[in-house]
């Protein structure tokens, strides 16, 4: 009697079964950048099963919140954003004097983070120490950030906050439980239009 082979895999090296509980081959010693626990190969994706749709995040993750609070397997759920698109909203317009204090108060931060380690190890006036290291840190701050909006010359003289937004937020659980999710989130929307 013969045991049964194990494929080979890229390179002509076995990989073990789908479901096997073994690590997976290319994916590191850990579920992150610096390691943990080895990754366990999950076998096939389990389907899933879209139950409500949102226009915003919040509403999802109280969707969400609500499955939890009623000892739903939330470990089977999932919030996808789709049609995601980049708003930047325009805060401001930019001028030399804007960019200087903006320069100037992360300067002051630098300066203040050096002076409080050379304060530290001094035996002089403490508070000379940190007070001329941030004067300094501020003083270079202003003049890198006039400089450095000047050498746009005037292409960006506003400023922004960049977001990414979904149209769409889906509450998607695994087919399983989908049935279950449904009656719950019927029920919530019960409650929040106040009929019992």
């Amino acid at each position: 009697m013969t045991q049964p082979s194990t494929p080979p895999g890229p390179g002509g090296v076995p990989v073990a079964p789908a479901g096997s509980g073994a690590p997976v081959p290319g994916r590191g010693l850990g579920g992150g950048l610096f390691g943990g626990a080895p990754v366990a190969d999950q076998g096939p994706s389990r389907p899933t099963v879209t139950v409500a749709t949102f226009t915003d995040y919040a509403a999802a993750q109280r969707a969400v919140d609500y499955l939890s609070d009623n000892q739903f397997p939330v470990e089977t759920t999932a919030i996808v954003g789709s049609g995601l698109r980049l708003v930047e909203n325009v805060l401001g317009r930019l001028t030399t004097g804007r960019a200087a204090l903006a320069g100037a108060g992360s300067g002051a931060w630098f300066g203040l983070f050096i002076g409080l380690l050379f304060g530290i190890f001094t035996d002089a006036n403490w508070f000379a120490v940190v007070f001329s290291a941030l004067a300094i840190g501020a003083f270079w701050g202003a003049l890198f950030g006039a400089i450095g909006h000047g050498v746009t010359r005037g292409q960006r003289d506003f400023t922004s906050r960049s977001s990414l937004q979904a149209t769409e937020y889906a509450v998607m659980v695994d087919a399983e439980h989908s049935e279950a999710a449904r009656q719950l989130l019927t029920r919530m929307n019960w409650q929040a239009s106040g009929a019992s």
